[in-house]
């Protein structure tokens, strides 16, 4: 059975040591199939399986003159084991061993990552929870727009994390795959049922078909899972550095009584690790791309992808896990600003109402463009006079003609835009 370690650490999964160990599982099982299906015998199984060991030092050593990993970790595995060895690799090709391996251990870091991003998903639910109906302005193309609640973003964010870990799984499924079928997978030298056998025992489903590798689509799918994760951090790391410019101060990321934002101004707090968030994500979407150039390869294989494959994968595993645990740690001790929330929310005195104004005006009769074109006058005369746009409202005499004082004092009424927080909540899953 290859052995699952308990959401190991990122570190641990790409380790040379868990790589070795996880092609020694695979050379074992496919001994132990052939043994019971009665291919080699059961005694020569039992004596590999007890003296089967590695020492990655003296395989680093043999392939110095081999210039071949796999071939020196099966001379070494061969020392050890003595006259039996003549089984061990029988009948398969290095992809075998190693293709199947690595997508265990690509299932190991998908775990580590759907992990990461379960607790990601706990603290942005909390926030949500926490700021439901603090009230802050929505903007777009970086202008007010009309309020939202900063519970209403957290919830997004959560919502788009969710997507995420489904997105994981996902790609976990479509790497959780294995291959023994030999020199360029037509089974020649090797009984399918093997293959069968080793990937059932390794939680595995076995290739439908392969060549002598495992298809570079899922590897590409794979990576490139991990850059669109790496895309949300981005996403959410840009919205909360916007809101921390001087002149937003909305939220900040939490600053350590020690801690320096600048050599050269002491007044300096700036989100670095938000900034961090976003460069790296940079280097997942590079990643991704140099995964999609290893799917198109030579016939029934090269091993163009190989050289990629061990920088990208472990690469992009690690950093994402870095990225997502920083990021938690960024909205778990995330210092909000809630009346400066609201400062910002006056700043455009109250021309933020104007769709409100604008609807009430057209249900009183007039047609959608003579309403729009009168609340757009008075909204801009409210901008150019720094004058309340309820007060330009309540002293336009066309306006008045269809709307009374307290009509009008209702559309600047802010419940009427959180009356339906709740309901996109419970959509959610909050």
């Amino acid at each position: 059975m290859i052995e699952r370690y308990a959401l190991p650490n990122m570190k641990r999964v790409w380790s040379e040591d868990n790589k070795f160990q996880k092609m020694a599982e695979v050379e074992m099982l496919a001994c132990e199939a052939m043994a019971k299906y009665g291919m080699i015998p059961k005694s020569s199984y039992r004596r590999i399986k007890k003296r089967a060991k590695f020492n990655i030092e003296r395989i680093q050593e043999i392939e110095k003159e081999t210039n071949h990993d796999v071939v020196a970790f099966i001379m070494n595995l061969s020392e050890n084991i003595g006259e039996d060895a003549k089984y061990l690799h029988m009948g398969l090709t290095s992809s075998d061993v190693l293709d199947t391996s690595l997508s265990v251990m690509m299932c190991e870091a998908a775990d580590i990552i759907i992990d990461d991003l379960t607790k990601l998903l706990n603290v942005l639910a909390r926030k949500a929870k926490k700021y439901k109906y603090t009230v802050m302005i929505g903007r777009s193309h970086g202008v007010h727009a009309e309020p939202i609640t900063f519970g209403l973003k957290m919830a997004l964010f959560y919502a788009e994390t969710l997507r995420n870990i489904e997105r994981m799984k996902r790609a976990k499924d479509i790497v959780r795959v294995g291959k023994i079928s030999g020199a360029v997978g037509t089974y020649a030298n090797i009984d399918p049922r093997i293959e069968e056998y080793v990937c059932k025992q390794g939680n595995l489903k076995p290739a439908s078909i392969s060549t002598q590798i495992l298809q570079r689509d899922r590897h590409a799918e794979y990576l490139s899972t991990l850059a669109v994760v790496a895309s949300s951090l981005d996403k959410f790391a840009v919205e909360l550095r916007a809101l921390q410019r001087t002149e937003i101060n909305e939220v900040e990321e939490f600053f350590l009584s020690t801690q320096k934002g600048s050599s050269a101004m002491p007044h300096k707090k700036n989100p670095i690790m938000c900034e961090r968030i976003s460069g790296l994500a940079r280097v997942l979407r590079g990643n991704a791309q140099a995964a999609l150039e290893n799917v198109a390869l030579w016939h029934e294989r090269d091993i163009s992808h190989s050289s990629v494959e061990r920088v990208i994968l472990p690469d992009s595993t690690i950093l994402l896990d870095y990225m997502i645990v920083k990021f938690t740690n960024i909205i778990d001790k995330l210092v909000v600003h809630p009346e400066n929330m609201l400062r910002n929310l006056e700043l455009s005195n109250g021309i933020i109402f104007s769709q409100r104004v604008l609807l009430e005006l057209i249900k009183k009769g007039l047609t959608r463009l003579d309403a729009y074109n009168l609340v757009q006058r008075s909204a801009m005369a409210a901008r150019e006079s720094g004058e309340h746009f309820k007060d330009v409202l309540l002293r336009n005499g066309k306006v008045r003609e269809y709307l009374t004082t307290e009509e009008i004092e209702s559309c600047f009424d802010i419940k009427y835009h959180t009356r339906y927080v709740d309901r996109i909540f419970k959509k959610v899953g909050i």
